[in-house]
């Protein structure tokens, strides 16, 4: 088992929930997406929620490319 502090990562009335929860929770429990942009994310990418957000393929390849950034010749 391990543990991973959220505090910071998480607005603060998900601090002390499951995974399960966080991820099944609207993008709006994120610190910097109020309900107006969790709500467009909904309507324009399909995402509803933190596990769609982070399964979301334009996310993964941005999230790829910032990670070669620094490798690429």
């Amino acid at each position: 088992m391990f543990y991973v502090d959220l505090a910071k990562a998480l607005d603060k009335e998900f601090e002390d929930k499951s995974l399960k929860e966080i991820l099944d929770a609207s993008p709006a429990a994120l610190p910097g997406i109020i309900d107006a942009k969790a709500a467009a994310l909904k309507e324009l990418l399909g995402v509803k929620t933190i596990r769609d957000l982070g399964s979301n393929k334009y996310f993964a390849v941005a999230g790829v490319l910032v990670a070669l950034e620094g490798k690429a010749g």
